[in-house]
This record gives structure tokens, C-alpha cells and sequence, in this order.
């Protein structure tokens, strides 16, 4: 069996068994400079710009960086940079499962062995973009002359990459570029922007040029979200190759739902940015606050929730809970008739709540992914307090009852911690602790010492079957 590469694209048919690219898509320029190989930038910008290359809508193509001398690089150098993206999941209640092959890669260069074709990219007429995910770990500042040695921080080779650019086109405010960070952390383009600052301090670099890098560059902040597991095991390796009739090393497995939500309001930066789709979960707004929340809330908070529910339960992983008749109905009414009533506003209306609700249930139903609820378990406090207990508060003060739903979870964490019921007045008073006293809630703490004791006395299942019947 032959290995994927451009020279078996003809051999392939469109329409048989993956999506394949137009051959004249390897021409397109190079509008991207990318930071990482990581599963996460293939399976999600990578893609996208895929997709918008495939409907000629971006007609650009991605030159990636890896910080590893050149691990790697060879399996793309041997796959002319092709790569097959198995999406596998639930959408809008169905089963998928589609293949399609990328090619929205040019390149994949090593910062320490290439790093003259870097800087000769720096200064190409057609880059447009940066994008990165380097882990929370390499948007550390580190002191490091970067003009005279090939920098070893993302941060320092970046900040070269834009020098280099402003000398070459002599402060052209026309030459920024548009700078799309997708590390999973909180304001991430405006951290990256503050380090760069930093070290253009200790390399002393000119006013003119920090006055470049503020004013003709566009940092936007983003939010990213995607499950995607990377390479498939080796049974599922071996089975999806021979029905596509092709090897590949570089095979990955993503999740159907897809959210990039970057932060902007200037022309310029949506015209740019023209691989985003809405449709498809690729946006550029004035602000992403609104997909923050109803991530961190239908996402995060539903998982935080149901975890000690379903460990309770006996279920081990997240997609066992959705197939379970009496986990599932409570995990779904805590969706969506509580978190998604509660988190309803002037900036995230009862639709949207509600559809981001459904794509959640999809996607814990999953069968294809092995999501723990141990894993999901860890730091389970510091989740409680910052993904629940201010939803539990803003429901009972929006409609003046209690949410049954999030305080059987509430109560599920209690006996997952081994609080006892003597200690639940206490716990639940500590505003130092949750940020919040529910002690202040109206019935809370009586209905609170019920759950805990119910569920102490491994009374789990009658408790959700009392959750769940009205549903």
C-alpha cells in the first residue's frame, strides 16, 4: 500500500472516500507562518483554512515552525505535507464519520536548522499571518539576545521574525501582520504582545520599531475548542488506511464540533481572516467574552457537575454517562433547562445558549472519545469554584428557586471529597474558599444536607430518577 503523498492524489477519486484538495491549491502563496505541528493547530486553524482553500475563498497556504531541531519534519517532508483529518462523533444527534486530506501545509521548517528560509519568509510580500500554540510554557519571557543567535524562546524568534520584516520594508505600517495566538490561555494575544515588549526591552530595540510592532500589527485575542485525540490507535490506523487505500503517518482524529473565535473589530483583520466561517465555528467579533462563557459554563461547568454524579454512578468515562438512560436525562436537563437558562442574557441569547447546550450533549456522546471522569476529576474544588458555584447563585437569584440539578452535583463533589454532613453549613458559608456564601441562599442548605445524606447512603440513582421525572 502506497504512502499518501502529492504523486497518488490522481491515483485517489473525489466523492469515493476522503475529501482531497484541487491540485492547484499547491501553488496558492504563503499568507501563514505557523508555530507548531501540534494535533490541536492541524485539526483546527489548519483545517479551516483547508476548507476555505477548498471553496477558493483564502488561497493561502501555512508555513510551519517547529522548536525541535527536527523531529518530525521528515514524516512531513515524505508526505509533501499531506495529512488526513478523521472526523468522528455526533452532530445534531447522528453519527459522523468523514475523512478529509489537508493540504493547506507548504512547509515545515526546523527553527534551528532552517532558520534562514524563517527569515526569508519574514520578509515575503505575501505573509499575512501568524498563528502559534506553544503551551501556556512558551509564552514565558526569557532574556535572550535575539539579533545576533537564532532565539530559542517562541516569543524570541517571533520578535526577530518582525524586526527582520520592519527593516526590510523600512517601518511600512502597510507590513504588519495579523497576529492570531491559539494557546489555550486567558488573553492570549494580549500576554504574548506584553512579553514581546519585554524583550524588545532587553535587546534594547529602537522606539520606532516597538511603535511598528504596536501600531501596524494586530494582536487578537482568541478562543479555541476542540476535541482532538491526534493519532489513532493502531486498529483504527490500520482499518481507516485500508478503506482509504493509502498510508499515513500523519493521520489524525478530531471531534465534528469546532469553535475559533477571534477578537476584533478592524476591516482589516476580517479581511485578512477570510478562511473564517461562521457556519462552520470560525468567527471574527468585536469580543469573545460571550463564547468564553458559554464554554466555561455548558462545557466545563456541565462536566464539573456530573462528574461526581456519574463516578457515583459507577461510569468511568463521559460517553458511558450519556448512555446511561437515568445520568443522561439528568446531564441533559442540567444543560439545558438550568446552566443555559442561567447563563441567558443581553450578551448571549436563549438560542444560542440553547445550541451551544446541544452541540455539549453531542459531544459528550462521543463514542470514539476515551474521556475519564477521573481525569476530569482533578483540582476538583478550584473547577467547582470557578465554573459552578457562581451559576448556582446567579439561577436562584434570577428565578428565585433552587437549580435541584446543580446542587445534586454540588452535592455528588461533597461526598467525592468526603465532606460529612455535620461540615455542610460550614463549607458552603466559606466565601474565602467559593468566592461565594451560598449559606445566603433561601432553602439551600436544608435541601443540601438531604442530597449529601441521600447520596452518602448510596442513593444515587433514586435521587436522579426524582431529578429527571418530570422530563
Amino acid at each position: 500500500m502506497k504512502h499518501l503523498n502529492k504523486s497518488i492524489l490522481s491515483e485517489l477519486h473525489p466523492g469515493d472516500h476522503p475529501e482531497l484538495p484541487d491540485f492547484n491549491q499547491f501553488e496558492l502563496p504563503e499568507k501563514v507562518l505557523q508555530f507548531g505541528t501540534g494535533v490541536l493547530l492541524r485539526g483546527l486553524p489548519d483545517q479551516y483554512i483547508q476548507e476555505a482553500n477548498n471553496k477558493g475563498l483564502f488561497n493561502g497556504r501555512i508555513v510551519v515552525v517547529k522548536s525541535t531541531a527536527s523531529a518530525g519534519v521528515d514524516e512531513f517532508n515524505e508526505q509533501d505535507c499531506l495529512y488526513t483529518v478523521c472526523f468522528k462523533g455526533i452532530r445534531n444527534g447522528q453519527l459522523v464519520e468523514a475523512y478529509k486530506v489537508n493540504n493547506s501545509i507548504s512547509r515545515v521548517l526546523s527553527a534551528a536548522s532552517d532558520w534562514s528560509q524563517v527569515l526569508s519568509l519574514a520578509v515575503s510580500e505575501d505573509l499575512e499571518i501568524v498563528t502559534s500554540n506553544t503551551t501556556e510554557v512558551g509564552m514565558i519571557y526569557q532574556e535572550e539576545l535575539i539579533l545576533e543567535n537564532i532565539p530559542q524562546s517562541f516569543p524570541g524568534r517571533l520578535l526577530k521574525i518582525l524586526y527582520t520584516r520592519f527593516m526590510h520594508f523600512n517601518g511600512d505600517k502597510s507590513k504588519g501582520l495579523v497576529i492570531i495566538p491559539a494557546e489555550l490561555i486567558e488573553h492570549n494575544a494580549d500576554v504574548l504582545k506584553t512579553v514581546l515588549l519585554r524583550v524588545s526591552g532587553f535587546n534594547k530595540l529602537s522606539a520606532e520599531f516597538e511603535d511598528w510592532l504596536l501600531q501596524a500589527n494586530y494582536f487578537c485575542n482568541t478562543l479555541v475548542d476542540r476535541i482532538v485525540p491526534g493519532k489513532l490507535s493502531e486498529a483504527d490506523q490500520q482499518q481507516a488506511e485500508e478503506f482509504l487505500g493509502y498510508r499515513d503517518k500523519l493521520m489524525i482524529m478530531a471531534e465534528p464540533f469546532g469553535l475559533w473565535a477571534i477578537e476584533s473589530s478592524e476591516p482589516q483583520v476580517m479581511e485578512v481572516l477570510s478562511f473564517c466561517d461562521e457556519a462552520a465555528g470560525c468567527m471574527v467579533v468585536p469580543s469573545i467574552e460571550k463564547f468564553k462563557e458559554l464554554k466555561l459554563r455548558l462545557l466545563n461547568a456541565s462536566h464539573s457537575f456530573s462528574c461526581g454524579v456519574s463516578m457515583l454512578a459507577g461510569l468511568n468515562y463521559v460517553r458511558e454517562s450519556m448512555q446511561h438512560p437515568i445520568v443522561s436525562a439528568y446531564i441533559k436537563r442540567l444543560a439545558l433547562e438550568e446552566i443555559a437558562a442561567s447563563i441567558q442574557g443581553e450578551s448571549i441569547t436563549p438560542e444560542e445558549a440553547n445550541l451551544f447546550a446541544r452541540n455539549v450533549l453531542d459531544r459528550f456522546s462521543n463514542p470514539y472519545l476515551q474521556h475519564q471522569w477521573k481525569s476530569i476529576s482533578a483540582q476538583f474544588a478550584l473547577k467547582m469554584k470557578v465554573r459552578c458555584m457562581p451559576l448556582i447563585k446567579q439561577y436562584a437569584e434570577r428565578y428565585k428557586k433552587l437549580p435541584e440539578g446543580m446542587l445534586i452535583g454540588l452535592a455528588a463533589f461533597m461526598v467525592f471529597e468526603g465532606i460529612p454532613i455535620e461540615d455542610v453549613e460550614t463549607v458552603i458559608a466559606d466565601e474565602a474558599k467559593w468566592g461565594i456564601d451560598l449559606s445566603q441562599i433561601d432553602g439551600l442548605e436544608h435541601e443540601l444536607i438531604h442530597l449529601v445524606s441521600s447520596l452518602s447512603e448510596n442513593k444515587i440513582v433514586s435521587v436522579l430518577e426524582n431529578y429527571t421525572a418530570g422530563i
